[in-house]
C-alpha cells in the first residue's frame, strides 16, 4: 500500500542524507511500480490538477493529473526533479538555450515518453515541455529538490519561444481547468 506520509518522509530522509535526486529516483520508481496502490491512497482523478503532498524549502512532492490532450509550454524548474508516471503517458521535449545571436532563444534537443511505471530524473538546469497525448488523464508523482513554488521560474512562449518570467505559483497554471 502506498502511504503518502511515509513516502514523503522517505524522500526527505534521502535528501537529508545527501542522496539527492538519485536516491529519490529509487523511491519514486518503487512507488510507481504499483500504480493501483497510489490510486487507492490518493484517489482516482476526476479532474486535472495538482495535489501538493509536501512543501518545504528542501522538498516538494506533488501528485499531478494532466488533462486530456494537454500541451504545456517549455518551462524550467531551477531545481532537480524526479517524475514518475502512475497512469497514462507523459511526452517531454527537452530544450536548451541558444547563443544570444541565434534566430531563436531555445531549441529542442531531445525527447522522452514516460509510460505508466516509468520514472525520470531531471537536472536543475533542464528546460522541458510536457504533453499528454491521450484522451484520458496522465497521472504522476513529481518530487522537486526544493520549494517548487518559491523560485522565480521562466516559461517560453509557444510560438516565438521568447522567455517570460513566471513568478511563484505553479508552472502549469492551466491544470486547474478541464
Amino acid at each position: 500500500m502506498f502511504d503518502p506520509e511515509r513516502f514523503v518522509a522517505e524522500c526527505d530522509a534521502a535528501v537529508l542524507a545527501g542522496g539527492g535526486a538519485a536516491a529519490v529516483y529509487e523511491l519514486v520508481a518503487s512507488a510507481i511500480a504499483d500504480p493501483a496502490a497510489i490510486v487507492a491512497a490518493l484517489g482516482e482523478p476526476i479532474r486535472s490538477g495538482q495535489q501538493v503532498l509536501h512543501r518545504s524549502p528542501r522538498l516538494t512532492v506533488i501528485s499531478l493529473a494532466w488533462p486530456c490532450s494537454f500541451i504545456g509550454r517549455p518551462h524550467n524548474h531551477l531545481m532537480w526533479a524526479v517524475i514518475g508516471v502512475y497512469g497514462g503517458r507523459e511526452d517531454n521535449i527537452f530544450w536548451r538555450r541558444c547563443p544570444p545571436d541565434a534566430r531563436r532563444p531555445i531549441e529542442a534537443v531531445g525527447a522522452a515518453s514516460l509510460l505508466t511505471r516509468d520514472a525520470c530524473q531531471l537536472p536543475d538546469d533542464v528546460i522541458h515541455s510536457v504533453t499528454n497525448p491521450l484522451g484520458k488523464f496522465t497521472t504522476g508523482i513529481h518530487v522537486y529538490g526544493g520549494d517548487f513554488f518559491a523560485p522565480a521560474k521562466s516559461h517560453w512562449d509557444g510560438e516565438a519561444l521568447t522567455e517570460q518570467p513566471l513568478q511563484g505559483g505553479p508552472v502549469h497554471k492551466s491544470l486547474s481547468q478541464d
